[in-house]
């Protein structure tokens, strides 16, 4: 990798920061951003929008026009080499003459790995890969998981009180953390393919599932997990929203109430073959193939804990409030572990405070432990 210039890292962060503008809205493609730069100066730039839509590099392409020869291009993954929905970038790159591509990361398609670049430099373009590596990989991470495992990256986003509770002891919890906090999880319902819940949340809470407050917000997927199918027809998360309401249940459902919920529109019933508890890996697996890469699961405790036995969580975010709740219900309520040498430690550790709440941002490390 060639020494950069802090100019070079500037329009590199640049063109990430172009990427995010498509954040919840290119799966099961990645985000990617790319500025072209002619003699010190920005002539094009652009980003992936949406799946079957132009890439980054073609949209920064068609901005810059003839400029785009003999200029410098900051792209934050590897333009592709293959005939999917739309031609190569990487030919597109070589036909308008650029002189230098700096990429943030290789491809990790094995369709695509190595191939875009090695296309450049055949063509006599100057290709240096690395710069801001790791910040490019951190905006893919459900991208990443999902193209190297055929699973969707999962989050699990938790409110909870300083001794570790998701409510008091009768069931109340609105409301644990900040309206900041609250605000942020909207953000985050935004930029995820899939909202994940438990059937006990929606009797319990009631919820929409939604995303609110957010300009020009989108609502998610949201994914229903109901053993039972025990959810009430008229719940609000079965009529709030346009966006697919998906059910995944198992054998114990009632057969006539699974005909009901198939009629109601934008609701879908995955049955599973199995007596009582729906599959998680297998539903995982499935979200991934529907071409949702990213997964926020809001618990409840339940099944969170299930997914954490079965280390299908990659992520955690904890928004702590300082106050103390007493006996009631914890975050992690369905994992059952005899030992502590069993708990599962968590990585990367990155600690924020939201509007007096600490927020707290980590990954299971599931190598070291539960076995």
């Amino acid at each position: 990798m060639m020494k950069h210039h802090q100019s070079d890292k500037e329009y590199m962060q640049r063109a990430l920061n172009l990427s995010l503008l498509a954040a919840g809205r290119t799966s099961p493609n990645p985000l990617v951003g790319c500025v072209i730069v002619r003699e010190g100066e920005i002539v094009g730039e652009g980003y992936h929008q949406k799946a079957g839509t132009p890439h980054a590099e073609v949209h920064a392409l068609q901005a810059a026009g003839t400029q785009a020869e003999g200029a410098d291009v900051y792209v934050t993954l590897e333009p592709c080499s293959h005939y999917g929905r739309t031609p190569p970038c990487a030919d597109a790159l070589i036909q308008a003459g650029v002189k230098r591509v700096i990429v943030a990361m290789t491809d990790p398609n094995p369709l695509v790995s190595g191939r875009g670049i090695k296309k450049l430099e055949e063509a006599g373009i100057v290709v240096d890969v690395g710069l801001l590596k790791e910040e490019a990989a951190k905006i893919n991470e459900p991208f990443l998981k999902a193209i190297s495992t055929g699973m969707p990256f999962v989050l699990y986003k938790c409110a909870l009180t300083l001794d570790g509770k998701t409510a008091v002891e009768s069931g109340d919890s609105k409301w644990i953390t900040s309206e900041t906090s609250r605000h942020y999880v909207h953000r985050l319902r935004n930029e995820y393919d899939v909202i994940m819940t438990g059937s006990q949340t929606i009797l319990h809470d009631n919820p929409q599932l939604t995303c609110r407050g957010i300009e020009n917000g989108r609502d998610p997927v949201r994914l229903v997990v109901d053993g039972k199918l025990s959810i009430p027809l008229e719940a609000r998360v079965l009529n709030s929203s346009s966006s697919p309401c998906v059910l995944a249940t198992s054998l114990a459902a009632d057969p006539a109430k699974v005909r009901l919920l198939k009629e109601k529109q934008h609701v879908e019933v995955w049955q599973y073959e199995t007596d009582r508890h729906v599959p998680l890996q297998a539903l995982m697996k499935d979200a991934a193939k529907r071409g949702w890469n990213s997964v926020l699961l809001e618990g409840g405790g339940i099944l969170a804990g299930k997914m954490l036995e079965e280390k299908l969580i990659d992520k955690i975010e904890f928004m702590i409030a300082p106050k103390l709740a007493g006996a009631g219900p914890s975050p992690l309520t369905g994992l059952n572990l005899s030992r502590m040498a069993q708990a599962v430690p968590i990585k990367d550790i990155t600690l924020g405070n939201l509007a007096g709440d600490f927020h707290f941002t980590g990954y299971p490390d599931y190598d070291s432990n539960l076995k």
